[in-house]
């Protein structure tokens, strides 16, 4: 059975070619490689494996109850992949992926919680509210595009005032997902500030690459490590010019999302980054220092969508704890920064409200009238404030 939030170490239909106390043995040891401290490696391997044998027990009871639900029984027993597993709140995981599954294979609903005992593995600034630049958060910097976007990005605000430019470099423009690893460490130095740390006064920040993931409920297998180097790579190229301030200055001059990033350690067996060594721009760094950030649910990093994730970003930012936001469908597109035509915004939009998956908030669409509302779940039904144009 896969664990969610590691990578599969045993086949789930195959008989273990180790014995039990082997494959703790071994899952310790890659745990340890991986920088892990070597009481919670052992704890981790422990959890695992023993989890994972209670899991093959159980199988035959899941089968049981499916058939009880309607398979005949001179049936044929067909093929089929490993038992889903039940996650939290009743969802069904798929055991190999541990994504949402539906019947027929469709992936549905949030991600799973990779790792629902984050703060055992967890130590120093790791415990913390996740926060978010309030001007990313009100800029569509990040592209919504899933696929390379190499076009030249410009918004700006209806009344004017504001406007930002964003080029990106021959990799693509830096894409809304990129933006885990800027909430990451704008979340840190937030933290360090509140603690009164003098490291908060730097713009680089050290950080381990499984400490983010884990943070960000990534997976940690050998995939998510080279998508950060390719986030990495993103965030580095795309250049903004904007004459938004932030603490109250204004950099008048293009800039990158990342001035610079470095490995600064390796997995001793392969070319894994274990340690990497980050510097923010002076813009984004302001904003932080002058403490313009919001915090997030951490349920955001459960979003699959780009667009819900944008969406949620503008339902926090601009209803907050307010009862209820509305904005018309035009301007929200503008926000969020989708390119499509509105029909095609329209749809996607739909879908959105259709699986009602925003953390805090849901939103109500008035077709007729061209408008959402964005309600805050706790206090939907306190007045409402218009949006207004900006």
């Amino acid at each position: 059975m896969a664990v969610p939030g590691q990578t599969p170490l045993f086949s789930a239909n195959d008989t273990p070619a180790l014995t039990e106390a082997q494959q703790r043995e071994e899952l310790f040891r890659k745990q340890v490689e991986l920088g892990t401290p070597v009481d919670q490696a052992r704890a981790y391997a422990d959890r695992v494996v023993l989890g994972a044998a209670a899991a093959r027990k159980r199988a035959p009871a899941v089968k049981r109850g499916r058939k009880a639900a309607g398979t005949p029984d001179t049936a044929e027993p067909a093929k089929v992949a490993p038992s889903p597993e039940r996650g939290q709140a009743g969802v069904v995981l798929d055991a190999e992926s541990g994504l949402v599954a539906e019947e027929g294979g469709a992936k549905r609903g949030l991600l799973p919680v990779h790792h629902p005992n984050r703060d055992f593995f967890l130590c120093d600034l790791f415990d913390y509210a996740l926060k978010d630049d309030g001007v990313s958060m009100e800029a569509p910097i990040f592209t919504l595009a899933t696929k390379p976007d190499t076009k030249v990005w410009h918004w700006e605000s209806k009344d004017k005032t504001r406007s930002v430019t964003v080029t990106p470099s021959v990799l693509g423009r830096a894409t809304q997902h990129d933006k885990d690893l800027l909430i990451y460490v704008v979340s840190q130095i937030t933290e360090a500030l509140n603690r009164g740390r003098a490291d908060a006064a730097n713009r680089t920040v050290r950080f381990r690459v499984y400490d983010y993931l884990v943070s960000t409920n990534k997976r940690v297998g050998g995939k998510e490590y080279l998508r950060l180097q390719d986030a990495l790579e993103r965030l580095r190229g795309t250049s903004i010019k904007t004459n938004i301030k932030t603490g109250g200055e204004r950099v008048k001059e293009g800039f990158g999302i990342v001035d610079s990033w470095k490995i600064i350690e390796k997995a001793p067996d392969d070319d894994r980054m274990i340690g990497v060594e980050i510097t923010i721009s002076k813009w984004l760094f302001n904003a932080v220092q002058a403490r313009e950030v919001l915090t997030i649910s951490n349920d955001y990093f459960r979003l699959r969508k780009p667009l819900e994730r944008r969406l949620y970003e503008l339902a926090r930012k601009h209803c907050g704890h307010q009862a209820s936001f509305t904005i018309n469908v035009e301007l929200l597109q503008e926000k969020c920064g989708s390119q499509g035509s509105i029909r095609e915004f329209r749809r996607m939009l739909k879908e959105i409200v259709e699986d009602d998956l925003l953390p805090d908030y849901r939103l109500v669409p008035d077709w007729e009238n061209g408008r959402v509302v964005m309600q805050n779940r706790k206090r939907a039904l306190l007045p409402s404030h218009e949006a207004t144009p900006g």
